[in-house]
């Protein structure tokens, strides 16, 4: 904490020593260059090489003698001699102060900042060039100012120095000037006229305006080569049928928008046909069958029987009650106009479906993603998809007795734990050294912890070499039977014949996009899987929310698709998590502070007999605001939902801790944890205080 205090004080000092010297005394200065006339005319280069190098180190300590050295450099060499000498010295000197800040106060700056620091530094790596030469043109924030400000930036010190020499050279040489004719100004009040300062201005814009006009000049080649239709039949062409492309089409159809749903596949998309849903109906019938022979501890016996065929009835009965709400009536009963096939981009405004032309102002492509096969020999041909394992399960008349599958991420744990408690043998294979690495270690291990009691046969760290007919080969030669192979290892962006290429939208594993989720075509939007960078059924909903506002509000309003969004992985433990985990806290160079809560401490979770796991929360270094929380157990998911509110709505932990909750209840587990951040902030020495303030008023 030392050196952010230091740079604090230096601000401040530089701030007060800016005041106090607002305005040069120039009969004073006078005196002085009358002084240093002699020396100058006898040792004209070491009196020039003194005076630069003052400079410099008054400029890098943020001292406000700037302006008085630059008129006395004017006076002793003349306006060129003098404007170089100035010139370098100022852009040496402010690149001093500039690496000043950032070696103080820049780690600190970005520890507090979170995960704002990240988007900060974006924006000064697109646009931190242009501000600053327009600062250093414009003398609205003071000099020192604006070095300090950029050292707390991720802007390369070179790019600086090159900017600043640049852009301060108009005012340097005005002051450079005024100090030719030190003897006949009377003030420097008129030194920089309103006319002066408004040359200065356009000056600064400039950049601005060039950028500005280059894109004009892209937007009419655009519109040269794909010529805008003077009439449109739809508002918004919505592509793809599962939860982006749905909210898109809700939200556009209730804004009173013409739109249009293009679905190839079975509508409500992967969630619906064959994840969320047929995944956490599966997970409720294996809770089921464990509860019951765990109720033992509770005082209650009971024999489990699974009958797998009614269990498969029971997931198919799920997604039809569900299958509804994203059916086709529904959306058409929303005044949605809903065509079955597969889109092609003909231009930024027309969209090919078979013979059909439609012309668009806007385009939200929702066209998700495929599961990927590993290039494994004999796996393309063997292997289950996420896709096609359900139609297989429904028609067994018992849970498999040998299923192996590959990738230990959540996919691959959820359906492992659920079918060992359904009465299957399970084998899962994970190339990374844990299972979910993408999640606290400390829940990796809970959750492979809770797996192999569940009796799944865990491997680590390594792959599967070859798949052959009732057996899989592992990497290191070991051979597992099994009767059928998952692969659950990830998924592919279905772009297959959209014709992005063509209209320069680059793609690679999701379509490329900005922060609005628009792509190279201005009037194309992405959301859901197609645009990353997780694949999340609410993050597609928020950011089919985001571009279908985008694609009608533009160029009026725009919103950012940005945020925090929570997960679950549903086995049990639970493990939930919305933003950093401590090693992506790490990794960005974000300092923070980590508060961990056993929920063995909870009263309910103590009477349901679930004290297994942790609720850990990552706040910014020095505050309470919220960065990242993890919690592993039970009714995680529902525990994570309020760090999600409080993170949305910029809470810390002190609200949660001022807020009364339900007792006995797990989301009290928010609240502890908030009590323990706050408990080891409390200061030995005012707790002694306060310890001598009661004995006192005892008397």
């Amino acid at each position: 904490m030392r050196k952010p205090l230091v740079f604090i004080v230096f601000v401040t000092l530089a701030l007060a020593a800016t005041l106090l010297v607002a305005r040069p005394d120039l009969a004073a200065l006078r005196a002085a260059v009358a002084q240093l006339a002699d020396l100058r005319a006898a040792h004209p280069f070491a009196l020039g090489l003194a005076l630069f190098a003052a400079y410099v180190l008054v400029t890098a300590l943020s001292l406000p003698l700037s302006v008085p050295m630059t008129l006395a450099l004017g006076a002793l060499f003349g306006f060129w001699r003098g404007l170089v000498l100035v010139s370098f010295a100022a852009s040496l000197g402010a690149t001093g102060a500039f690496l000043v800040a950032r070696f103080l106060a820049r780690d600190w700056a970005r520890a507090r900042l979170g995960r704002w620091a990240a988007r900060i530094e974006a924006r000064v790596a697109r646009d931190g060039a242009f501000a600053l030469f327009s600062l250093r043109l414009v003398p609205v924030v003071p000099f020192f100012a604006v070095n300090l400000a950029f050292g707390l930036t991720a802007m390369r010190a070179a790019l600086f120095y090159a900017v600043s020499q640049i852009g301060m050279l108009p005012g340097t040489a005005a002051y450079v000037w005024a100090g030719t004719q030190l003897g006949q100004v009377d003030s420097l009040s008129g030194l920089l006229s309103p006319g002066l300062i408004g040359a200065f201005a356009l000056l600064a814009v400039l950049p601005w305006l060039a950028r500005f006009g280059l894109r004009l000049v892209a937007a009419r080649r655009r519109a040269r080569r794909w010529p805008r239709p003077a009439r449109f039949e739809a508002d918004l062409v919505v592509i793809g049928g599962g939860a982006a492309g749905l909210v898109a089409s809700y939200v556009a159809a209730a804004a009173q928008a013409k739109v249009v749903l293009i679905a190839e596949g079975p509508m409500g998309g992967d969630c619906l046909n064959f994840g969320c849903v047929p995944s956490k109906a599966l997970i409720a019938a294996a809770r089921a069958a464990a509860g019951a022979r765990a109720a033992e501890r509770l005082g209650v016996s009971a024999s489990v029987e699974v009958d797998f065929p009614a269990v498969m009835a029971h997931v198919c009965a799920t997604i039809a009650t569900i299958a509804p709400k994203d059916s086709e009536e529904r959306y058409r009963a929303l005044g949605v106009e809903v065509i079955r096939g597969r889109a092609q981009l003909l231009d930024p405004f027309t969209v090919a479906l078979g013979a059909r032309r439609i012309t668009t102002r806007t385009i939200v492509l929702a066209t998700g993603a495929a599961p990927v096969i590993p290039p494994v020999p004999g796996l393309a041909e063997a292997a289950l998809t996420t896709e096609t394992i359900w139609d297989w399960l429904a028609t067994r008349p018992e849970a498999p007795e040998a299923l192996v599958i590959l990738g230990g991420g959540p996919v691959g744990c959820e359906l492992a734990q659920a079918l060992a408690r359904l009465g299957a043998g399970v084998t899962l294979i994970e190339a990374a050294d844990r299972l979910i690495a993408g999640e606290e270690p400390e829940a990796s291990a809970l959750l492979h912890a809770a797996l192999v009691r569940d009796g799944v046969q865990v491997f680590t760290g390594t792959t599967l070499a070859r798949a052959l007919p009732g057996k899989a080969v592992l990497a290191d030669g070991r051979e597992i039977p099994c009767t059928a192979i998952l692969a659950a290892t990830g998924r592919r962006l279905r772009a297959e014949g959209l014709g992005l290429e063509a209209l320069g939208i680059a793609s690679d594993r999701v379509i490329a996009a900005n922060d609005f989720l628009q792509t190279a075509q201005p009037n194309i939007f992405v959301a859901g899987d197609a645009a990353g960078p997780r694949a999340l059924t609410s993050a597609a909903g928020h950011q089919g929310w985001v571009a279908a506002m985008n694609a009608l509000a533009a160029p009026f309003w725009r919103f950012d698709a940005r945020a925090a969004i929570p997960a679950a992985i549903f086995t049990e433990p639970e493990i939930a998590r919305i933003g950093l985990t401590e090693a992506e806290a790490r990794a960005e160079g974000i300092a923070v502070e980590i508060t961990r809560w056993p929920l063995a401490d909870l009263d309910r979770a103590v009477a349901e007999g679930r004290t297994e796991g942790f609720v850990q929360v990552l706040t910014a270094k020095g505050g309470d605001r919220i960065l990242g929380a993890t919690v592993a157990g039970a009714q995680a998911g529902e525990i994570l939902g309020e760090f999600a509110l409080a993170m949305r709505h910029g809470l810390g932990l002190s609200k949660i801790l001022a807020t009364p909750h339900l007792y006995p209840g797990w989301t009290e587990a928010a609240k502890a944890t908030a009590g323990r951040w706050r408990a080891a902030r409390v200061s030995p020495r005012l707790l002694a205080l306060a310890a001598r303030f009661h004995r006192w008023r005892r008397g």
